[in-house]
């Protein structure tokens, strides 16, 4: 998108005209994974009768005069902090249904077993016991899950790290629970995916509101360069193995009932090695369309060694009245260029 040079925000939803009149700085963290999106606002409450109630609900609107505004969701107010001087009240708010109730038991540690089953059958039981419309990617529904142990985790945790060894992520977005491959999210939520395609400017110096800065943290010592997973040869009685890049190997601890389900998942434990072997981190101008389990594409303005798309793996959006509106992106290694 074509963005514009006047950044606004826009809070909506109950007490709207208050909170925007009296708003200071704001910061939404947009993550992939386990973590929730979370939005925090600082406002000015010198002379101001009563607080936001906890478990109200703020919606979020941010972006550029001159190209519009994003909605960034609604989010439920979990947590408030007022400050007596300077008078200041900090709402802390989260996007996935942190209900001080919690009738559904949403946080609730658990431990269970399951099994046999398949990865889209158990992640779809687990989510839509709480309210959630699961969306399930094609390539991870079928995946066989004979046995698998849930040890004093939420059923949140518990999803992220089965998905984890499929290099598939988990992620509640509004009233939808998506489980997709890395970067394919957004996709499944209903939402157009197509990479943010970053420039530097020829003049790239502090100071300039188009300024970027970004780094590079290539980790040659990586503990693994390949992975191998087991599977039981019932014809011949006995355990064999499917190996997959060099050594050392990270070895899976599944026991896999079939060859073809140990290459799966050994496939997708290369895919995670391989990507997070590289990561990067960036700083520039602030952009609605920059979001968790999104594309973020640096063209042949960047250095050789940094162009190429890369995977993001969390996005911290923060502006105020004095500061102009900036992201901070966290991603991985997805596609480097030739």
């Amino acid at each position: 998108m074509t963005l514009g040079f006047t950044p606004s925000i826009e809070l909506y939803g109950a007490n709207a005209a208050r909170l925007n009149e009296r708003l200071i700085s704001w910061t939404h963290i947009d993550a992939a994974g386990i973590e929730s999106d979370q939005l925090t606002l600082t406002l000015d409450i010198e002379g101001l009768e009563g607080l936001p109630e906890l478990g109200g609900k703020v919606g979020l609107r941010v972006g550029y005069l001159e190209s519009g505004l994003v909605d960034r969701g609604e989010f439920i107010i979990t947590r408030r902090t007022p400050n007596l001087f300077p008078p200041r009240l900090t709402l802390v708010a989260t996007a996935a249904p942190f209900k001080v109730a919690d009738a559904t038991g949403f946080k609730q540690r658990r431990s269970a077993s399951h099994g046999p089953t398949t990865l889209g059958a158990l992640f779809r039981q687990l989510t839509s016991r709480h309210g959630f419309s699961p969306r399930v990617a094609p390539e991870l529904d079928s995946i066989p899950v004979p046995h698998v142990d849930q040890s004093n985790e939420t059923d949140m945790s518990f999803l992220t790290r089965i998905a984890r060894p499929h290099d598939a992520v988990t992620k509640p977005l509004n009233e939808m629970y998506v489980l997709a491959l890395r970067g394919q999210a957004k996709s499944l939520s209903g939402k157009i995916l197509s990479p943010v395609r970053l420039s530097v400017t020829r003049d790239n110096r502090p100071g300039d509101p188009a300024f970027i800065s970004a780094s590079i943290d290539e980790n040659g010592r990586a503990k693994h360069k390949g992975c191998q997973a087991t599977w039981w040869d019932s014809a011949a009685g006995k355990e064999r193995v499917v190996k997959l890049g060099q050594a050392p190997f990270q070895t899976l601890r599944q026991r896999y009932p079939g060859e073809g389900e140990a290459r799966s998942a050994a496939q997708g434990a290369m895919r995670r090695i391989e990507r997070e072997a590289i990561k990067l981190k960036l700083d520039c101008p602030g952009d609605p369309s920059l979001s968790a389990e999104g594309l973020v594409l640096l063209d042949n303005s960047w250095p050789a060694f940094m162009q190429g798309t890369w995977s993001i793996d969390k996005v911290t959006a923060s502006g105020s009245r004095e500061k102009n509106y900036r992201c901070m992106i966290e991603a991985t290694c997805l596609e480097q260029q030739p």
